[in-house]
């Protein structure tokens, strides 16, 4: 049977709700109409994401993107079958933003809801793109404090191959682009600007590249890039490009090596990206052109789609349920899990993990 989900994003810094229709029987679901709201513009001035002003911002934003969502499809609120959001991870008063919203919008129509994982979401992400993977396929999820490499071989079944140990990619993008003085947020800023330096200028680690297994380890490259810094002194603002294109050569390096090396140990032929970092051009260009000596495909989401964004929670909504891997509920009594491994999505909850509304 045909659902209309209405899924609602609010685990960070962007506000995001979408509707997704699922088919009639087997096929992937349609993306009917998305909007999405982004605070960093709101955050800029203090150089990070403030937890009680995102919390704030997403109340204010999530009801009139709704309104227009449901307008730009031409639905109307009662006709929403499922109403979905994201549950975790993230930040605490965010996600309860949104499950409260979602649990009040599913009791007021009496409508069931469902409680999505933010990674799950990124990594279903490419099946709304128009060149959708199937199954099975190794994902390399690189979302904000996220990197790790998974094994997909379905909805639900997901086996962890390696993960950062302490800083994400995406960390290491936005606190090298600190030490360099670019501001909020900053990893786009430092991949603009590493497009105009040199990416051998100087050595920097590629932490954990032959340590025999997938992990990652991005701490130690942070710290290079301060020394390198500290060491330019005045110099620094004459070959800034040059430090910021470095920086992202041993990222990007050290994410399509440890790729290549999950799908050799995996035997499989085909790799997903997703996650904000998944738009990176450098990362897209590399990993293409590795991939296709190799003539290993590759799916990405589409690039409004890699950062947070509703249509990724009505998407993983629509396909747990075809799957059979979760039900809907009305009940609307809810918790939210800041930290929840994906790894860890089916089984049972432990009380500590969850955050419920006082």
């Amino acid at each position: 049977m045909s659902l209309l989900i209405l899924g609602i994003e609010s685990s960070c810094d962007e506000t995001g709700v979408a509707l997704v229709r699922s088919p009639d029987g087997p096929g992937v679901p349609t993306l009917l109409a998305h909007a999405l709201h982004s605070q960093i513009a709101m955050h800029q001035a203090y150089g990070g994401v403030v937890p009680e002003l995102a919390s704030r911002d997403h109340i204010r934003r999530v009801l009139p993107l709704t309104e227009t969502v449901l307008a730009e499809a031409g639905c109307r609120l009662a006709d929403v079958d499922v109403v979905a959001y994201t549950r975790g991870p993230g930040l605490a008063g965010a996600l309860l933003v949104g499950a409260g919203v979602a649990c009040a919008l599913g009791a007021s129509l009496g409508r069931p809801v469902l409680g999505v994982h933010h990674l799950e979401g990124h990594l279903l992400s490419p099946f709304l793109s128009a060149d959708p993977p199937e199954f099975p396929f190794v994902a390399l999820l690189v979302s904000g404090g996220h990197t790790q490499l998974m094994r997909v071989d379905g909805v639900g079944r997901y086996t962890l191959l390696g993960e950062t140990i302490d800083d994400a990619a995406g960390e290491a993008f936005d606190k090298s682009a600190k030490l360099l003085g670019l501001g909020y947020p900053g990893g786009p800023a430092l991949s603009r600007l590493a497009q105009e330096g040199d990416a051998t200028a100087f050595k920097l680690p590629r932490p954990l590249l032959h340590s025999g297994n997938l992990d990652f380890s991005f701490a130690g490259l942070k710290t290079a890039v301060l020394t390198q810094a500290k060491k330019l002194g005045d110099d620094l603002d004459a070959r800034r490009a040059d430090l910021a294109a470095s920086t992202e050569a041993a990222i990007v390096d050290v994410l399509v090596r440890k790729t290549l090396t999950a799908l050799k140990e995996s035997g499989l032929q085909r790799v997903v990206v997703a996650g904000g970092v998944g738009a990176n051009r450098l990362l897209r260009e590399q990993l293409n052109a590795a991939c296709a000596r190799s003539k290993v495909r590759v799916h990405y989401p589409e690039l409004h789609l890699c950062t947070d964004n509703g249509a990724m929670i009505a998407m993983a909504a629509a396909m747990r349920i075809a799957a059979g891997r979760q039900a809907p509920e009305a009940r609307y009594a809810f918790d939210v899990k800041p930290r929840w491994p994906l790894d860890a999505l089916d089984a049972v909850p432990e009380p500590e993990q969850s955050v419920r509304p006082a």
